[in-house]
């Protein structure tokens, strides 16, 4: 059930990193209707999905695909073409307008993606998100070959953990997302976690990942 509450909506070409940052430091994110929608629309909600660090976990087939290093892992390499893939299916909330806005804020060194590749080097998985002080706002992430979202999962834990983040936001607590660790807490407790975390440091950089798990 959806329980997000609209906050706002505005039209604009692209929304400014300085924007962008506020509205996470608030509790807030955007989302549209559609890839093509010109309106961006702001939300927050009652609850709040998380993914504690300590608490992450995947299957034993995907440490095993980890392990035998089934796919190439990069970082921050290609953030454009990881949120295109995210966007890329019949129904989306990532638009053309978020895709600029969010590349603008990759490049201002607030948004990062991990890139899954197969052994032809062809991008197959991956995951991207907003990182502010110590905490880190999940946004989307896609498979297109067997594992390879979880895959992009696994390796976002690894930077996050070694990088020194204390919140990993996932928004919404889903089926999906409890697998691997996620659970639900209020928008009290959420807000208390975010300022916790927007007053320390982290930072969002790439892992040994001939590191076998």
């Amino acid at each position: 059930m959806d329980r997000s509450i609209t906050v706002t909506a505005a039209t604009f070409p692209m929304i400014s990193p300085d924007k962008l940052l506020n509205a996470y430091a608030n509790g807030i994110f955007p989302m549209a209707d559609s890839r093509h929608d010109p309106e961006t629309k702001w939300y927050t909600s009652s609850h709040r999905g998380i993914i504690p660090l300590d608490s992450f976990h995947v299957s034993s087939n995907v440490k095993r695909i980890i392990r035998n290093q089934h796919y190439h892992i990069k970082f921050d390499k290609a953030f454009r073409d990881v949120m295109e893939a995210c966007a890329d299916r019949d129904t989306t909330w990532i638009s053309e307008k978020l895709i600029n806005s969010y590349c603008t804020l990759h490049e201002a060194g607030h948004a990062h993606s991990v890139s899954v590749y197969n052994q032809d080097r062809k991008l197959v998985g991956g995951q991207y998100g907003v990182s502010l002080g110590a905490a880190f706002f999940g946004e989307s992430m896609f498979g297109r070959a067997r594992e390879a979202s979880k895959v992009a999962l696994y390796w976002t834990h690894r930077v996050l953990q070694q990088g020194g983040f204390e919140l990993w936001d996932t928004q919404f607590w889903t089926e999906h997302l409890a697998r691997f660790g996620c659970i639900e807490i209020s928008a009290a407790e959420y807000e208390k976690r975010l300022q916790a975390a927007l007053k320390k440091s982290a930072e969002f950089k790439p892992v040994d990942t001939d590191a076998r798990s």
